[in-house]
């Protein structure tokens, strides 16, 4: 990842609907504890949130812009790291 983002209006909401602190965001991004690539040219980042209980926090990018563009953001119940 790249150091600047670009939040899109979707995942502004989702943070705040969700209460995702943008550092949490930013951190995932810079520091995962596991990265994804998928087809779609999508990159998924994932990381345990201490502040959070140890919830995963899912962030979802797309690296082909630059800055790269950050589609949204969940906290994703389904995976262990």
């Amino acid at each position: 990842m790249r150091s600047s983002l670009v939040f899109t209006a979707h995942a502004r909401t989702m943070m705040h609907e969700r209460g995702i602190q943008e550092d949490w965001v930013k951190s995932t991004v810079l520091d995962p504890d596991m990265t994804e690539q998928r087809d779609d040219d999508e990159v998924h980042y994932l990381k345990k949130i201490p502040q959070k209980g140890g919830k995963i926090l899912r962030v979802i990018i797309n690296p082909t812009t630059d800055p790269n563009r950050v589609i949204t953001v969940f906290f994703d119940g389904r995976v262990q790291l």
